[in-house]
């Protein structure tokens, strides 16, 4: 039998080996470096994950960033091929009536006869009467038909930016675009109902929305449609919350309007001065005219004062189109 001095001694050299097991394995990686080197590669192996979701994050948003490009080339390339003259049935079209070509010239021809006729019945000559109605014919109903075209583009830029909204309020309730642009097309007043009434027509026969807003502006010349083009083109290639791009879209175009307000009442004291110092000289020889008819018909009646008259009315009209020049604003 073991005595127990024997005993002790194997208990306190189990001990001893047990306590050093421990030890030698929690102190030696700290001694040896292998802690650290765990540490490390867990940082490195962390650390290359983190990279590459960055990574990967990074490569979606160029991605989107190159396709978005890709998409505004391509729209350019489009308006640059698109930018041409206008033609006649194109500027008939954009001023909203609904006459052939041959109507329009026949029109033309009408007035220019009624204006050449009375220029004649007046007491004028015929080199006068002709040219009179060669002005007629030419100049008049192309004026017409581009003030026409103004009032008319005026009009649906007024409507526009609500049209927008009301898409972007039914985006947000949940309707598809198809039946928010059937709304406009019902609910908004002429012109922007009708134009968008000709886009909805133009999806039941199968021309995507895209292409029926490049439709659009290029029977409403406007700055703002191409803007609604180009974003909702984008939208469809790349993707995105088309209500959010439309609401912003919508809150620019306010501003443009806000903006050209203040450009018009910025710049109207000088518009009332230039036509206040164009106006002056006719309005004097009227006057004089009036009251000493004699005094003032040499500048008809002898070669010196028809000279002068020119030269004063070439004059006259430079310094129109300079004012004109001047106070008018692109924006």
């Amino acid at each position: 039998m073991f005595n127990d001095s024997l005993i002790m001694i194997a208990v306190v050299f189990m001990a001893a080996l047990s306590i050093g097991g421990v030890g030698y394995v929690l102190v030696y990686p700290l001694l040896s470096g292998e802690a650290k080197a765990n540490k490390r590669m867990q940082k490195l192996s962390s650390g290359k994950k983190g990279r590459s979701a960055q990574a990967l994050e990074s490569d979606g948003k160029d991605q989107r960033r190159k396709q978005v490009q890709q998409t505004l080339k391509d729209l350019e390339e489009k308006q640059k091929k698109k930018k041409q003259r206008v033609t006649l049935r194109v500027a008939i079209t954009q001023a909203g009536l609904g006459i052939s070509v041959k109507m329009f010239w026949m029109c033309s021809v009408l007035c220019g006869f009624f204006a050449g006729f009375l220029v004649l019945l007046s007491g004028m000559s015929w080199q006068i009467s002709a040219g009179a109605a060669f002005a007629a014919t030419i100049g008049l109903p192309r004026w017409v038909l581009k003030f026409l075209r103004k009032r008319r583009e005026a009009k649906f830029l007024d409507e526009l930016a609500n049209a927008i909204d009301v898409i972007v309020r039914g985006i947000k309730a949940g309707l598809p675009v198809n039946d928010t642009l059937r709304v406009i097309a019902q609910e908004s007043p002429d012109p922007v109902g009708p134009e968008f009434r000709e886009v909805v027509e133009g999806q039941k026969l199968g021309v995507p929305l895209d292409q029926g807003l490049e439709r659009m502006f290029e029977r409403v010349p406007l700055a703002e449609v191409n803007f609604l083009a180009i974003v909702v083109a984008i939208q469809q290639k790349t993707g995105g919350n088309l209500g959010e791009a439309l609401s912003n879209l919508s809150k620019v175009l306010r501003d443009r309007k806000k903006m050209q307000g203040k450009i018009r009442a910025m710049s109207q004291e000088a518009k009332s001065s230039a036509a206040i110092i164009g106006a002056l000289p006719p309005a004097i020889m009227i006057l004089v005219y009036l009251s000493n008819p004699s005094y003032i018909e040499l500048l008809w009646l002898t070669n010196l004062g028809q000279i002068m008259l020119a030269g004063s009315a070439t004059w006259m009209l430079m310094g129109v189109l300079v004012m004109r020049k001047m106070i008018n604003f692109d924006f």
